[in-house]
């Protein structure tokens, strides 16, 4: 494929800036040259098109999004007749939630629950039509100056019908693994439940500037919350009221069956805080309790136990081939 310019045109399309690059994809600033309008024009790499699960995440990203409608989802654009691949979508001007949330650190409280309850509205939306989004994460959200949101990135979504793209076929390319559910961390497909407890580690980081799980890699950061309870959010911002730190924790349900079955259903306690009873929960009691996985333990030892043979088998290969 021939590399995209700015001042370069794709048949009715005008390129006018590069926004931003990936390992994937290009995304361009751009006018459709038939009616004046703004757009946002993604290019995919060549490399890309020739690796058939990074150009099938394309494809199902200008697929759902086609099918979408809904002032809290980035529209992507029919238009068939291309001389190339590429998608072309709506042109939001706006940030990503990500680039404010470093530059901010975090947000006020009602500054985060309105924009947590656009997203559950997103969210609501596309859970009716049968699409999990399933990689929900600041860097998938556009904000703009009124906070207003576009859930973007479709790429690994799931959708009724659809054929299972699952969480290990794609590790190499899921992202960060901070907002990743207990579910997919074991290889489940998930469902709205998912998304859910995304936009709870999302909601967590906003008020309090951190995520609620860490660890020096991604398999710790998972086995993590797969083990151990997070900090309580009003230890790190004293101002999470306990009503509002009882909507984190039923998002952040391990359990998905425990969790918000809707996100209409997360949208209504943020909108009715005074209506939501904090609970004695065992997660407030013992949050400083730190376990470790046992399998990982005994693999620890295990391949210390190894390393004497491995040792002796290399010896003993060099002395009969020398």
């Amino acid at each position: 494929m021939t590399p995209v310019h700015t001042g370069d045109q794709l048949d009715h399309y005008r390129i006018d800036s590069l926004i931003a690059r990936s390992g994937m994809a290009s995304i361009y600033r751009g006018v459709d040259l038939r009616n004046g309008r703004e757009v946002a024009i993604k290019v995919p790499h060549p490399e890309m098109e020739a690796d058939p699960v990074l150009f099938d995440r394309f494809k199902r990203e200008e697929s759902i999004g086609k099918q979408m409608d809904h002032p809290g989802v980035m529209k992507v654009f029919t238009d068939d007749d291309r001389s190339k691949v590429y998608m072309v979508m709506e042109w939001v001007n706006g940030r990503l939630l990500r680039a404010i949330l470093t530059e901010r650190g975090k947000l006020p409280v009602e500054r985060a629950i309105r924009i947590t309850i656009l997203i559950c509205d997103a969210l609501q939306y596309i859970h009716s039509h049968g699409v999990v989004h399933r990689d929900l994460k600041p860097e998938n959200i556009m904000v703009d100056e009124g906070d207003n949101i576009k859930l973007i990135d479709f790429g690994i979504a799931s959708q009724a019908g659809s054929r299972r793209l699952t969480f290990a076929k794609l590790s190499h390319v899921m992202g960060t693994p901070e907002y990743i559910s207990p579910e997919q961390v074991k290889g489940k497909r998930g469902d709205g439940r998912s998304d859910i407890y995304a936009l709870g580690v999302m909601l967590y980081e906003m008020l309090s500037g951190q995520t609620p799980f860490s660890g020096p890699n991604a398999f710790a950061i998972m086995n993590d919350r797969l083990l151990n309870h997070p900090v309580p959010p009003r230890e790190v911002a004293p101002e999470i009221s306990p009503e509002l730190q009882e909507v984190i924790y039923r998002a952040l349900e391990r359990d998905p069956k425990s969790r918000y079955a809707t996100a209409r259903e997360f949208a209504w306690d943020l909108g009715h805080l005074d209506q939501v009873g904090a609970a004695d929960r065992v997660e407030l009691r013992e949050w400083r309790k730190r376990r470790k996985s046992l399998w990982r333990t005994i693999g620890f030892y295990l391949m210390l136990a190894m390393i004497p043979v491995v040792i002796f088998s290399l010896l003993l290969y060099l002395a009969k081939h020398t």
